[in-house]
């Protein structure tokens, strides 16, 4: 069995289509069709199935993948066995909300593909309540999230520095409409979320609920960029990370207004799989980790 076409099916997955795979592999895409039907030859099941107009994996490709995983990481420790770090090779797959890759993990990429040019690193960005998942069902590797607080027993969580959050406002804000600690208020503007699961967006919520601070109908955006330019331009308020937003505070493109969660901190952790081989390219990862976020792994 080449493991060839193992790579390339565990790509087809992860980029969700056979002419993605194609492309980021550098094949022709009547190569990866050919490949996956000698792999189902081989295997003497299909693979992938038809619904709607995507192709996906059938419940049986679903049940071997595991096994296919643990045959490309045993090729992978072959591979790199006593290599040294810029030559090793490989796959390191990374998950973060869309605020926490931009603001955050910027430094720890470069870092990554400085120390390790050779490795194929994905990187994906995903709402804080699907990176649990994506580390469980290993389509990740590490993902760096808020605290939820509830961890699936599979997924280890070593905490990274916490983070405050603010509201914010643009500096064209009616300034009748600055007050955000008076209750019992009623305010002809809108809350703009594009995290409305994470903690500290349901911390705001009760906030207000609590207040009986009542704002137009919400609007949910796909970017914490957007999320800002909306608010710049005075389509609403919002509360973010405050990490997000330092520059826009310090050149006045955005206000910070008051409210009695200005203290809070809320946690980030770095989550990785219990079960999961620690590959090269993840040791170099936590290390990068440890030196810039002061994180301790056990592992």
């Amino acid at each position: 069995m080449d493991t060839k076409n193992l790579f390339t099916l565990v790509t087809i997955i992860e980029t969700g289509s056979f002419q993605k795979a194609a492309t980021q592999l550098n094949y022709a895409p009547s190569t990866v069709t050919s490949q996956m039907r000698q792999l189902e030859g081989e295997l003497s099941m299909r693979l992938f199935e038809k619904v709607g107009r995507k192709m996906e994996l059938t419940q049986a490709g679903k049940e071997i993948m595991p096994f296919i995983e643990t045959i490309l990481q045993n090729a992978e420790q072959i591979s790199n066995y006593k290599k040294d770090i810029s030559q090793i090779t490989g796959t390191l797959r990374l998950v973060a909300p869309d605020s926490i890759f931009i603001y955050i993990m910027q430094p720890i990429i470069k870092a990554i593909l400085h120390d390790a040019p050779n490795v194929r690193l994905i990187i994906n960005s995903l709402p804080s309540d699907d990176i649990n998942q994506a580390i469980v069902n290993g389509s990740a590797d590490i993902g760096i999230d808020c605290d939820k607080g509830h961890f699936p027993d599979t997924v280890l969580h070593p905490a990274s520095k916490p983070f405050q959050a603010c509201l914010i406002g643009s500096p064209f804000l009616n300034p009748k409409e600055l007050d955000f600690v008076s209750p019992h208020q009623r305010k002809p503007i809108s809350m703009i979320y594009n995290e409305p699961n994470a903690n500290y967006q349901k911390d705001i919520t009760a906030y207000l609920d609590k207040k009986d601070i009542v704002l137009n109908p919400d609007m949910k955006l796909q970017s914490i960029e957007a999320v800002k330019k909306s608010v710049m331009n005075n389509f609403g308020i919002a509360y973010v990370p405050r990490f997000s937003v330092e520059e826009e505070l310090k050149d006045g493109s955005l206000l910070q207004l008051k409210t009695e969660l200005d203290d809070q901190i809320y946690p980030a952790v770095c989550v990785f799989h219990r079960n999961k081989w620690i590959s090269p390219q993840m040791e170099l990862a936590f290390k990068i980790l440890h030196e810039q976020f002061g994180i301790e792994f056990d592992y």
